[in-house]
């Protein structure tokens, strides 16, 4: 069976990775393993997630707007910092282009709570470090020792004070199928504590969040967004 994604002009076919064999995924820049979608003749591979990852998403951490799916960076220096982890990308992202607004993939669908064998309590995602605690400012990772960026997101401990561990230091799974709205509303997220966003009256608006304003895009303006990136153009995957 062959499959059609957007970001890659030929059909993709299922492939089972074998012991030992190295291909990194382009979507996420990672290895790959068990079952992929891949190009032979361009080496173009995608884990089964990034391959079914959906087109846009409506992500608690930027209420304002949908982030859509871009198979490249939308900047001129072909890269992106990712607001999640605070490291670079060069693949896939969720976006808004208008808010400059960029995730990994992975990080889009990081899983709500978590649990680690160096701590006894339950992890929480935490999308700002940002405190009226002037101390918390200078607060450091309780696993590899260094700085927590206000600007980044966490796991922190809600029993403990002052908890706090990088995402990337924590877990590296991922809740595929957090956030969807394929069909143009907000699904509620099944279990594992995901938080969710409830959809706005028709007639009314939140209030804004950080100095953004709140924006309720139907599938039609989401679409036009994606013809604004240059997203349109090829089929989507099947």
């Amino acid at each position: 069976m062959e499959y059609k994604h957007f970001g890659h002009e030929h059909n993709l076919s299922m492939y089972q990775v074998q012991p030992k064999q190295q291909l990194r995924c382009s979507g996420c820049d990672k290895f790959c393993d068990k079952t992929i979608y891949a190009c032979w003749h361009c080496k173009f591979f995608l884990h089964e997630h990034c391959g079914n990852a959906t087109r846009y998403i409506r992500h608690p951490f930027h209420t304002a707007h949908p982030l859509i799916l871009s198979p490249y960076p939308t900047y001129p220096s072909n890269c992106f910092l990712c607001n999640a982890c605070g490291t670079t990308g060069t693949r896939f992202s969720y976006c808004c282009a208008l808010c400059e607004v960029d995730l990994h993939v992975n990080c889009a669908f990081l899983p709500p709570k978590v649990t680690h064998k160096a701590h006894p309590h339950e992890l929480l995602l935490n999308f700002s470090n940002r405190t009226g605690d002037q101390s918390a400012t200078n607060q450091v990772c309780k696993m590899c020792r260094k700085a927590l960026d206000y600007n980044h997101w966490s796991y922190k401990c809600g029993v403990c004070a002052n908890y706090g561990v990088h995402t990337l230091c924590v877990t590296h799974e991922i809740k595929m199928g957090l956030y969807q709205m394929d069909d143009g509303s907000d699904n509620e997220s099944s279990d594992q504590g995901a938080p969710k966003t409830e959809p706005a009256a028709p007639t009314t608006q939140q209030g804004p969040s950080d100095g953004q304003v709140q924006v309720e895009l139907t599938p039609q303006e989401a679409l036009t967004l994606l013809h604004l990136m240059g997203l349109t153009n090829g089929a989507s995957y099947v």
